[in-house]
């Protein structure tokens, strides 16, 4: 019988890393790429960043980074009734770019070992851990990907100018509105610059989104980087694709530096100096 996931008390619970989940509503519209460079960029502005694939079946996370995975998350869950943030390091594969991956299984059928128990504690072990978890979800809305859904902090939903992306996509973010998540969910056009006879900035209307991310089309420097395993924002930092990852970790850093140094409260006597302050402005 397997065990269920328990808290150990070992997990400091001020610190939580932030979420990131990257969904498209279809395949090939460049998720996984996409992930993979967002967390590289991100490790560059000297935080801690974890990549988890979390598509099981068919994930290529590995295979974007170059890297031979020992373990995977099927290793986990073995031991995740007992499993701490320091035991689950032991399961996480290290990138040169410092970026910690936590690998989907070798196999498609082992996706089902993966059950929402085994998810949620590995994604607040791995962000107990990390200042960034970036996620990597499968295609679509399975029961999987809600639930990663579920958890972010923020919701990256990526589509192109392609008929069949823009409809299905149009689909995926209306179930999410339904579902509660607008709030959190934005939305990035990626080959943004493709020919198409639907023009880029015509999407955000199109899918009643005001404001959205575009990433520029250069296709073959992602499909080499894909190919070769070495992310473009390492080796091809100055082209307009690598520009647009950094700009995006940018945007993500200085949201989290806004959202977590708020000033703080003072003491008693500042306070009531302040209301005291406020109250003398007032009959003036």
């Amino acid at each position: 019988m397997s065990q269920s996931p328990k808290s150990d008390g070992n997990e400091p619970s001020a610190k939580r890393g932030e979420m990131i989940a990257l969904c498209s509503a279809k395949g090939g519209i460049g998720r996984t790429v996409m992930a993979v460079n967002l967390a590289v960029a991100l490790s560059k502005k000297n935080v801690q960043v974890g990549l988890l694939d979390g598509n099981f079946q068919f994930g290529d996370i590995a295979l974007a980074l170059d890297l031979q995975p020992t373990f995977t998350i099927k290793d986990v869950v073995e031991g995740i009734g007992e499993m701490d943030r320091y035991a689950l390091s032991g399961f996480l594969i290290h990138h040169g770019s410092g970026v910690k991956t936590l690998a989907a299984p070798e196999r498609p059928e082992f996706a089902d070992l993966v059950t929402p128990a085994v998810i949620d504690r590995v994604c607040d072990l791995l962000l107990a851990q990390t200042d960034y978890l970036v996620v990597d979800t499968g295609a679509g809305l399975s029961e999987q990907t809600l639930q990663f859904i579920e958890k972010a902090d923020q919701i990256f939903v990526l589509t192109t100018l392609e008929m069949t992306a823009i409809k299905n996509t149009k689909l995926m973010l209306e179930t999410l509105e339904v579902l509660g998540y607008r709030h959190k969910t934005q939305l990035v056009v990626n080959r943004a610059t493709m020919e198409s006879v639907i023009k880029a900035s015509d999407v955000p209307d199109i899918l009643g989104y005001e404001t959205s991310m575009f990433v520029p089309n250069e296709w073959q420097l992602a499909t080499q980087s894909l190919n070769t395993g070495i992310p473009f924002v390492q080796n091809q930092a100055k082209t307009d694709l690598a520009k647009a990852l950094f700009k995006w970790a940018e945007q993500l850093v200085i949201r989290r530096e806004i959202s977590v140094f708020k000033p703080k409260s003072g003491s008693f006597l500042q306070q009531l100096f302040h209301k005291t302050s406020k109250n003398i402005t007032s009959i003036f």
